[in-house]
């Protein structure tokens, strides 16, 4: 059922479009027009005519081959831009030139110098950029999220992210780092509120013709926390987990079955559980096993909490469900993380401060 049928009464539906019909544009095409109450998706573009007539057949949104001619005609509020990531600069800038407000999918560009332009475009046009780094909007991250800050662990120690799986034959112009570390770096900075300090990474290329397909990173964070990538293209089933341990205990998230389960070190101080405790000077000396619980998480589609973020910034006028920086710190680390692997040094420094600056 298209958006336009469904809206709030009262409340003008947003325009939107979508820019790249792949799988991944493919989704935001059925969440724009078949979830989202308040979009009417208008129009998509993509210069394969198969892939224009099968994401329009059954809906009402018109299909143009060239996105430009598209951003002229239809005067969109807002534009997912899921082409290849070489293309991710100019087609953001046509679409802000428009009046449209941009989601780009991550990575946000090819290098700092294309994203910098997309985030001054932004700016100079007065709408909003966000970037698509959907792991943050899995239920389950989020809840890990919010436990976190409440205290739950108390000091945590390590952040592993683990992301695998079989070789994806339809991308190939980037590497496994570029494609998927992005996801991980982010999302470990999304839960620490911390920035590295010093990383290294070791690489291989096994299968993939052109760039490397496993990947093992290490960035020590300055809060102190460690944190570990575990990716790669080379595993013949999918994972995708992230493992929090504390002082406390040890939390693991499922990116796939959005479940968050808790594991307890009972040798800890547990005065999380009364905020008038007073712990600074209970320090955790011992680790023994503990109780295993199923946390509670609201399952949702990743993508359909983010669009419809998207669309409730539009509205309000910002801010950016992900701050295009942000999304760029990511692309620049992960760049730092190639750097490391093809030169065998660590980086730190001012080397990596300027990654972040």
């Amino acid at each position: 059922m298209s958006a336009a049928t469904h809206g709030q009464p009262g409340t003008p539906s947003l325009r939107a479009g979508v820019v790249g019909l792949g799988m991944m544009g493919r989704n935001h095409v059925r969440v724009y027009d078949e979830v989202l109450p308040d979009v009417e998706l208008i129009a998509v573009a993509d210069p394969d005519p198969v892939a224009l007539r099968r994401a329009t057949t059954g809906r009402a949104a018109r299909g143009y081959a060239d996105p430009r001619t598209m951003f002229d005609e239809e005067h969109l509020d807002l534009v997912s831009i899921v082409a290849p990531t070489s293309l991710h600069r100019q087609a953001t800038l046509e679409a802000l030139a428009s009046g449209a407000n941009v989601l780009v999918e991550k990575p946000i560009a090819s290098d700092r110098a294309d994203a910098e332009a997309m985030i001054e475009a932004a700016q100079q046009a007065g709408r909003l950029l966000t970037v698509g780094h959907i792991e943050r909007f899995n239920p389950a991250i989020r809840e890990l999220r919010r436990r976190l800050a409440r205290g739950e662990l108390g000091r945590i120690f390590q952040v592993k992210a683990t992301r695998l799986g079989p070789f994806p034959a339809r991308i190939r112009d980037v590497g496994v780092v570029l494609d998927l570390a992005p996801h991980d770096i982010d999302v470990m900075r999304f839960l620490l509120d911390s920035e590295p300090v010093r990383l290294y990474a070791e690489t291989e290329q096994r299968i993939h013709t052109d760039h490397e397909d496993l990947f093992n990173g290490v960035m020590k964070f300055a809060n102190g926390v460690i944190g570990v990538l575990d990716i790669n293209w080379l595993t013949p089933n999918k994972r995708r987990t992230l493992t929090v341990t504390g002082e406390r205990g040890m939390y693991v998230a499922d990116y796939i079955k959005q479940d968050l389960i808790f594991y307890s070190n009972p040798d800890a101080v547990q005065t999380w559980e009364n905020p008038g405790a007073d712990d600074s000077d209970q320090l955790t000396t011992s680790v023994s096993e503990g109780e295993m619980t199923q946390r509670s998480v609201r399952r949702q589609e990743p993508l359909a909490v983010e669009l419809a973020e998207f669309a409730r910034a539009v509205r309000d006028g910002g801010p950016p469900p992900v701050a295009p920086r942000d999304a760029m710190i990511a692309l620049l680390l992960a760049q730092k993380m190639v750097e490391a692997a093809s030169s065998g040094v660590v980086v730190s420094g001012a080397a990596l401060a300027e990654a972040l600056a």
